[in-house]
């Protein structure tokens, strides 16, 4: 036994059952048997760590040679004050202004700026372009920051050794850039490990499916669904409904269809949708990804129909009723007849789950000519968070003058600026008309609060620079005001801004 452990074992035992181990190169210590082994002890430690070899490691490999140069010192400056707290929501129009300008950020503000994109998923895209090749070489030190090396090319992870050896990051920044070029290869590589990773990272695995989606991945997803963790379940069903041609889609359809028929209406009017919800929720549901407890502030069976739907193919619909989304969205909605004979009666809280449904389908499968059609609508205008979704949808080029349609039958200043702030800038037409309007109508209603003070934060990021002779009129019309002022100082900060990015 080592001297070690020797005294290890006393320390256990107790001096008064076992004695003090000699130690002969320990000085006279005191009498006492106890306070002696600790002394013994301490000198056994410093030896010990004294005999210790220093840890070898591999050293990082320096960064590599930038090709961009650096934004100027003016532009950096005003970086650091929008990372430091300045105008912060302007930061991705620094960004996308830098990135056209051919410059990068300063390496001394990469990592308050990388963590930044950590929390703001909408920044990361902005972020790759201005980060430089440093900014992706500092992001594979850290597996918070891989979304940037995936974002910006990621060819520092293409080696497959990466897999087997790198960081957690460069784990998930390998398996998403393979997932971009080869699919299969990038499956076959997390299957080889899948049954030895923690089920936090089998879901974040499993999340970079979303790149090359494919009925390639049913058979990985379905068995992912009785993965026992949640979150996997959660992600591969969210993954198997955004593949029309599945198992997973065919039964979702089946449901879908013995909730909704078709009933043909009077004389003269068009074909009616009969909804009936569910009656009961099992285990194929749970299976699924459809809670048995709805997650919203309705009856469970109205929460299982709207998961139902958001889960079915839209086709589904159009091949039924032989009809544009257009003229599908537009058909009535009934409820079942009481009785044998009976006529069905509208149902609104049916037609609001059935649109609802279908907002949240059009929203996952990115169905544009869905969301043109039920934003024609006013169901989805009391959904903000659908209602959101289906801007989303739409292209860019479109959006702006649906967002204004919108905001324009929207009641309240809340709900409007809600809508509002899901369309990105800069707004010079129908948007910058409304919101013109918005801050007028606010600042004459005296119950408005802090309103006047969020639209004018909001005009601030988006509103064009070039609108702010219209601010102006407004804010000579109403001198003192603060917000007013405010923006005005956000929209010479974005001048100044941009003038330094040229």
């Amino acid at each position: 036994m080592s001297a070690w452990n020797e005294h290890v074992s006393a320390a256990l035992l107790g001096t008064r059952r076992r004695p003090v181990p000699p130690l002969d190169e320990a000085p006279a210590g005191p009498a006492d048997p106890a306070a002696r082994l600790l002394d013994q002890a301490a000198l056994l430690t410093v030896r010990r760590r004294a005999g210790w070899r220093p840890v070898t490691a591999e050293p990082t490999a320096p960064a590599p040679a930038e090709t961009a140069p650096v934004v100027s010192p003016a532009a950096a400056d005003r970086l650091r004050r929008i990372l430091s707290g300045e105008h912060t929501r302007v930061l991705a129009e620094w960004l996308e202004a830098a990135a056209r300008s051919g410059r990068r950020v300063p390496p001394r503000l990469l990592p308050d700026l990388l963590h930044k994109g950590r929390a703001d998923r909408a920044l990361r895209p902005s972020i790759a372009r201005a980060a430089g090749r440093r900014g992706v070489w500092l992001a594979m030190q850290n597996v918070d920051w891989a979304y940037l090396v995936v974002a910006a090319g990621g060819e520092e992870v293409e080696d497959p050794e990466v897999w087997e050896t790198g960081t957690r990051a460069q784990r998930v920044a390998h398996l998403l850039r393979s997932r971009a070029t080869d699919p299969a290869a990038a499956r076959a590589t997390l299957s080889s490990t899948w049954p030895r990773e923690p089920a936090s990272e089998r879901a974040r695995f499993l999340a970079s499916f979303e790149r090359g989606l494919s009925l390639a991945d049913e058979a990985f997803l379905e068995a992912a669904l009785d993965d026992r963790g949640l979150e996997v379940r959660r992600i591969a069903a969210d993954l198997l409904a955004r593949l029309p041609g599945s198992a997973y889609a065919r039964r979702m359809t089946d449901r879908a269809r013995a909730c909704l028929r078709a009933e043909a209406g009077p004389p003269g009017d068009p074909e009616r949708i009969v909804v009936a919800p569910p009656e009961r929720h099992d285990e194929g549901m749970l299976r699924d990804g459809i809670p048995y407890h709805a997650t919203e502030r309705v009856g469970n069976r109205a929460g299982w129909l709207r998961e139902i739907l958001a889960r079915t193919p839209l086709s589904t619909w159009t091949e039924r009723f032989g009809l544009p989304p257009s003229r599908v969205a537009a058909l009535p909605i009934v409820a079942p007849p009481m009785t044998a004979g009976a006529r069905s009666a509208p149902d609104e809280h049916g037609r609001r789950d059935v649109h609802l449904g279908w907002a949240r389908a059009a929203a996952r499968q990115r169905d544009a000519a869905w969301a043109r059609a039920l934003l024609a609508g006013d169901v989805v205008l009391g959904d903000l968070p659908a209602l959101a979704g289906l801007l989303d949808v739409l292209p860019h080029a479109e959006r702006e003058d649906h967002a204004a349609a919108a905001a324009r039958r929207i009641e309240g200043h809340a709900d409007r600026l809600t809508v509002l702030e899901r369309v990105p800038g800069p707004w010079t037409g129908p948007l910058a008309d409304v919101m013109t309007t918005a801050l007028g109508d606010a600042l004459a209603d005296p119950a408005a609060g802090r309103l006047p003070a969020d639209l004018c934060r909001l005009a601030g990021e988006r509103l064009a620079p070039a609108t702010a002779p219209r601010i102006g009129e407004l804010a000579r019309r109403h001198p003192g005001h603060r917000p007013l002022s405010e923006l005005a100082d956000v929209l010479r900060f974005r001048h100044d801004m941009l003038e330094e990015l040229r």
